[in-house]
């Protein structure tokens, strides 16, 4: 598959607003000097207090316009980001990946000002940042999406790991093998996340469920 993203790429992100919702740090301020979802939060939404987004998937399919994707669009979401993608019609009589890139590089500027309108309204909703991509066949696109540093704390066996990774080519520096190994974990390990994720939902609901202290 053909993979590309487009990270800090485009006007919109010298701007302001942007693809994601708002293009605001949390707890700033959005259009207007209106205040954005976990204001006076010390680095925004804090986990114990985001808003659950386990309707986000259903809500963007009816919030979409019917005629952008050929099929349903795919909602991925995590604690920081949401990503709304979905598969474009292909360029009749052309199979270069290059026609597929110009398709959607097309759709994302006709687009752009009804999907900023739509992220914001989900930020305010789940509290997340929103992200978009597109695809045609085996080309994928994603227009700007979060890049999360994670800090832990790594003992030297493992670091061993990462510099072999390092070593060996397969990756570029200590935190590009980290990634490379999570991806590998979870292509490996999808079906034991699902089960878990599923596991961890009936909990919260069950929590929620409990009484009040």
């Amino acid at each position: 598959m053909y993979f590309h993203t487009e990270e800090g790429a485009g006007p919109e992100h010298r701007r302001g607003p942007g693809e994601f919702a708002g293009h605001r740090g949390h707890g700033g301020r959005g259009r207007g000097g209106r205040r954005g979802p976990g204001f006076g939060r010390p680095g925004g939404w804090q986990q114990a207090d985001l808003p659950p987004a386990e309707d986000a998937a259903a809500w963007f399919r009816g919030r979409l316009p019917s005629d952008w994707f050929t099929g349903e669009a795919q909602v991925s979401i995590d604690r920081e980001e949401i990503i709304v993608s979905g598969e474009l019609p292909p360029v009749e009589g052309e199979s270069d990946p290059a026609a597929a890139k110009g398709r959607i590089s097309r759709f994302r500027e006709e687009t752009r000002s009804e999907r900023v309108r739509i992220a914001e309204e989900a930020e305010g909703r789940y509290g997340r940042k929103v992200a978009w991509g597109a695809r045609i066949g085996d080309t994928e696109v994603l227009f700007s999406h979060l890049s999360v540093p994670v800090m832990t704390r790594l003992r030297q066996p493992q670091r061993q790991v990462l510099d072999t990774l390092v070593d060996a080519g397969v990756a570029r520096s200590r935190s590009e093998a980290l990634a490379w190994a999570v991806n590998l974990v979870g292509e490996h390990a999808d079906e034991w996340l699902a089960s878990l994720r599923e596991a961890m939902a009936e909990v919260d609901k069950l929590r929620a469920e409990g009484p009040e202290l």
